[in-house]
C-alpha cells in the first residue's frame, strides 16, 4: 500500500476516529480491491461481513423496490468508509453497492473489529462515530427532499464539488446525470429542468462539466437564503 493510498484511508470518517495507533493497525488488516465500472461489490440481502473504504473512483448504494425501481442510497468517493454500522450486528446488507466509475477500495473484515474491541474499546466508539455520521447525513437528504426545491438541491450538489467557497469554478460532474437525479431524488428529466432554472445563477452545463460564475451566490440560492426569482433564460448545452 503506498503513501498516498494510506493517507486517504486514514483520513476516512472511521480511521480518522480512532487513535492514530489504533488506526494503523486496523489499516494493516486491509486488503485493496480493484472495481470496474459497473461492477458489483455486495447485494442487497448479502452478509454484512465487510467494512469498505474507497481509495479511488465512485460507489453507490441502492437498494432495490418491489417494482424493480432503483433508489440510490448514497454515493461515496475517495475517503469515505461505509458499512460500519452493521460491523457488531452479524446481520445482512439493507443496501447493495456497485463501482459508478473504476474504484480501488480498502476491505476489512468485521472480524478484525470484534476480535479488537475487547483490548481497544476506542474501535467500538469509532464505529458509533461513523454510523452516526451516516444516520445524520441522511437525515439531511430528508430534509433536502423535504424542505428544498429540486434546483435548490441540484445547486447545493454543484457547491459541494467546488474547490472554492467564493467566485468562479469549473467542475467535473462526477459520475452521469442518470445518478445524480436519483442520488437527489429527482428524475432526470426534472435535473434538466433544474440545469436551466440555475443557469440565472451563472451556471452552464456543458457535456460533464459545470461552469459556475459565482459559488458564493449559488450556496445562497441552494440553502434558501435568496429566492430564485421568476423569469431568465436559461438551457443545458448538450
Amino acid at each position: 500500500m503506498d503513501d498516498k493510498t494510506k493517507t486517504i484511508a486514514m483520513g476516512s470518517l472511521f480511521l480518522s476516529s480512532l487513535p492514530e495507533g489504533s488506526a494503523k493497525k486496523v489499516l494493516a488488516q486491509t486488503t485493496e480491491m480493484e472495481y470496474a465500472q459497473g461492477e458489483t461489490i455486495f447485494l442487497q440481502g448479502d452478509p454484512a461481513k465487510t467494512i469498505y473504504i474507497v481509495v479511488q473512483g465512485w460507489v453507490k448504494l441502492y437498494r432495490m423496490a418491489p417494482n424493480g425501481a432503483e433508489a440510490i442510497v448514497g454515493v461515496f468517493t475517495g475517503g469515505h468508509s461505509f458499512g460500519e454500522a452493521l460491523a457488531l450486528s452479524k446481520q445482512v446488507y439493507p443496501v447493495a453497492a456497485e463501482a459508478v466509475t473504476n474504484s480501488r477500495i480498502l476491505c476489512l473484515p468485521t472480524s478484525v473489529l470484534t476480535n479488537m474491541i475487547h483490548s481497544r474499546p476506542e474501535v467500538a466508539i469509532s464505529i458509533l462515530a461513523a454510523s452516526f455520521h451516516h444516520l445524520h447525513s441522511m437525515v439531511f437528504q430528508l430534509e433536502q427532499l423535504k424542505a428544498f426545491s429540486g434546483a435548490q438541491r441540484v445547486a447545493e450538489f454543484l457547491v459541494e464539488l467546488c474547490p472554492v467557497e467564493k467566485g468562479a469554478c469549473t467542475i467535473t460532474l462526477p459520475y452521469d446525470k442518470t445518478l445524480i437525479a436519483g442520488r437527489l431524488g429527482m428524475k432526470p428529466e426534472s435535473l434538466s429542468r433544474a440545469f436551466v432554472k440555475l443557469r440565472k445563477y451563472g451556471v452552464t452545463i456543458r457535456q460533464n462539466s459545470a461552469a459556475i460564475s459565482d459559488v458564493g451566490q449559488l450556496h445562497s440560492f441552494g440553502t434558501g437564503e435568496e429566492k430564485l426569482q421568476a423569469g431568465g433564460a436559461a438551457q443545458e448545452i448538450s
